[in-house]
């Protein structure tokens, strides 16, 4: 399963935080958003929610049918690269638009504009604002974890 959700880019620390505040034994994504909130500076719960969604697909957070909790895993940056790559929508493919010149998240969402899918263009009168955003997004995590860097604006492939 690949995961679209790409909230805005902070540090690993942020992640630490956010990670922190999720319990070890399941709980409702309710509590959970709300925990992430006062741990955080997230402000509202739709944001919160993006956030738990994101570390789902890193594997920090896991759902049960009683509630997500946190896993056992650790922060390590090269495992969370690997699951960034392996299981968020997108990212496979801006990394191959970065290998091939696609330098700026312009240039970016361009490469891959048409893997993005039909119904989420049709759905969305704003799509193209929206998955301009969430390209820029994705690019910032990449240099999070250390997949790409940035000078000037410009993006590459780490090496």
């Amino acid at each position: 399963m690949r995961y679209k959700v790409a909230p805005p880019a902070r540090s690993l620390d942020f992640l630490r935080t956010v990670r922190a505040a999720v319990p070890l034994v399941p709980d409702d994504a309710a509590d959970c958003c709300l925990a992430i909130q006062r741990a955080t500076d997230v402000g509202d719960r739709e944001r919160a929610r993006e956030y738990l969604t994101f570390l789902r697909a890193l594997g920090l957070v896991t759902e049960t049918d009683r509630g997500y909790h946190r896993t056992r895993n650790g922060l390590d940056r090269d495992a969370l690269a690997t699951a960034y790559h392996d299981r968020v929508f997108l990212v496979d493919e801006l990394f191959r638009a970065v290998e091939t010149g696609a330098d700026s998240p312009a240039a970016a969402f361009e490469a891959v504009r048409e893997a993005i899918p039909r119904w989420e263009r049709e759905r969305d009168p704003a799509w193209e604002r929206n998955w301009r955003e969430r390209v820029e997004q994705l690019l910032d995590w990449a240099v999070v974890f250390g997949c790409l860097t940035v000078e000037d604006g410009h993006f590459a492939v780490s090496q």
